[in-house]
């Protein structure tokens, strides 16, 4: 019987439910388990879930309703279980930097194969 590494986890937090299925769907095409969150706060959910199987990269929208990319970020940089968390933003505000404590920043709409080359830096291959 042939054991099967575990798949990389990668944690999507969009509000917009289209654009979260999409790159749902893109990164389970390339092997990839993917959870996904509606907001900051059910992303916080979802770790606190999956406390044994910590994602290898957080994409994380920052303008969202509940709880937003920049509170969400705040408060997992302030938790020991989370602080070493890469995330990459994902954003349409044109101005927008990434914030300290990000490992970058993707413009939506998103470039597939930069999104694909930003996790695959973060995310070893199954």
């Amino acid at each position: 019987m042939s054991s099967t590494p575990p798949r990389s986890i990668i944690l999507i937090v969009e509000d917009e439910p289209d654009l979260r299925e999409v790159v749902a769907e893109l990164l389970e095409m390339e092997d990839y388990t993917v959870l996904q969150a509606a907001n900051g706060q059910a992303a916080l959910d979802v770790l606190a879930a999956h406390h044994d199987d910590q994602p290898c990269l957080v994409l994380l929208d920052l303008m969202m309703p509940v709880m937003d990319g920049h509170e969400f970020l705040h408060r997992i940089q302030q938790d020991e279980r989370y602080r070493a968390l890469p995330v990459l933003m994902l954003t349409a505000h044109f101005s927008a930097k990434a914030p300290p404590g990000t490992v970058g920043l993707l413009r939506k709409p998103v470039d597939i194969a930069e999104l694909l080359a930003m996790v695959a830096r973060h995310c070893p291959a199954a």
